[in-house]
């Protein structure tokens, strides 16, 4: 007789900024509370990780956190990387050990790349390198970016047609990878990816918030962004500027909201311009998580935009976890 067990269900409730995650995330910690069962939230967002980075990252408040345990949330410095292979190998310990307790384990958020990595493995890409970043950053101060673009349009024109000349954090990574291991990133991504023994214990089912009508969550989008200008986003960004070892090319400073804010810091743009920049960027990385989900055949959608969405990605959670 086998002893091989069959993977274990785990809801992942996934979806754009301001579709309502956090809501349903609740609403299903709740409902499992008044039956006697206890959920703890994984965050699968890029931003959350970043400590001293509440309002631009619409990070759950001390009410939320303190209504279901979260996990994944301020657990690294803005000044520090944190990759798709840290959240991946932090994930799964997480997951464990929340089964280990007996309770019930629901991932939550839009980084699709870390959904990605998680489910379908890593590829084999080499580590970053200090001394090689070190060089391209000294050749970038002096020919620019778009030349290092160029640069990389000869060895991973794949990679470089992706990827606007002046997106710093990717043509730097893309040389990177071709300068230590001779090969185009590109064609790394392509090959087979491995995946453990411990991602292979859970199945991991996509619950996707997906908006009927993209510009109802475009004016969510708006008031959010309102929101959070009015909450104190610039003055949380001028207080991560004073600590005197962050710059707006880090990736935690990249974040949404973050970016433009500094902008403005800096003197670059004017308030209006801020505020629509950041909007906008919000719509674009919103399109970029929808196109992720629509990838995902085997994804539950639940219309974020229905009167009763909570509640229907709440019975989807449900339905998994029976």
């Amino acid at each position: 007789m086998s002893t091989t067990q069959s993977p274990r269900p785990v809801a992942c409730l996934l979806g754009p900024t301001a579709s309502g995650k956090t809501a349903a995330a609740l609403a299903y910690a709740a409902q499992a509370a008044a039956q006697g069962r206890t959920v703890e939230i994984v965050s699968v967002d890029s931003a959350l990780v970043y400590r001293e980075m509440d309002i631009g990252t619409a990070k759950p408040s001390a009410e939320e956190r303190a209504a279901a345990p979260h996990h994944l949330i301020d657990i690294v410095d803005p000044a520090d990387a944190y990759s798709a292979a840290n959240f991946r190998a932090d994930a799964l310990r997480v997951t464990g050990e929340i089964v280990a307790r007996g309770n019930v384990p629901l991932l939550v958020g839009g980084t699709m790349l870390y959904y990605k990595a998680l489910t379908q493995g890593l590829n084999d890409l080499p580590g970053a390198d200090p001394a090689v970043r070190a060089q391209l950053d000294a050749d970038a101060a002096r020919d620019g970016w778009p030349a290092l673009h160029a640069r990389l349009a000869q060895v991973d024109p794949a990679t470089a047609a992706r990827l606007a000349p002046n997106d710093s954090q990717r043509i730097q990574r893309a040389l990177e990878i071709w300068m230590l291991s001779g090969q185009p990133m590109s064609a790394l991504l392509a090959a087979p990816s491995s995946r453990d023994d411990a991602a292979a214990r859970y199945r991991f089912v996509p619950v996707a918030l997906e908006p009927s009508d993209r510009a109802v969550l475009h004016r969510r989008i708006e008031q959010r962004f309102d929101a959070m200008l009015a909450a104190g986003l610039i003055d949380e960004v001028k207080a991560l500027r004073a600590r005197g070892d962050l710059d707006a090319n880090l990736p935690s400073m990249r974040c949404v909201g973050y970016r433009q804010a500094w902008e403005y810091l800096d003197g670059e743009i004017d308030y209006d311009t801020l505020r629509d920049k950041g909007v906008f960027a919000t719509r674009q990385l919103c399109k970029r998580q929808l196109t992720w989900l629509r990838a995902m055949p085997e994804r539950i959608v639940v219309d974020c935009c229905a009167a009763d969405a909570t509640a229907q990605a709440v019975a989807a959670v449900e339905r998994i976890n029976a």
